[in-house]
């Protein structure tokens, strides 16, 4: 995996337990859980429907005088 054996991830791993704290890293693993949730959700939802009127209703309601 890119070249990176178990003595680079452990060292990553306390590099990222410094800066973000050991309490934050379940807030970010969190997070990034909900960011690829959503995103897996949003691709395999079908498209929203467009309740837009038409073009000729739009038109109509600009001439009606309030």
């Amino acid at each position: 995996m890119f070249g990176l054996g178990m003595p680079e991830l452990i060292v990553i791993l306390i590099i990222v337990i410094l800066v973000f704290g050991a309490g934050r890293i379940s807030d970010i693993g969190g997070a990034i859980g909900k960011g690829i949730r959503n995103f897996k959700k949003s691709m395999n939802e079908p498209p929203e429907i467009d309740v837009t009127p038409p073009k000729d209703e739009k038109e109509k309601s600009k001439e009606e005088p309030k």
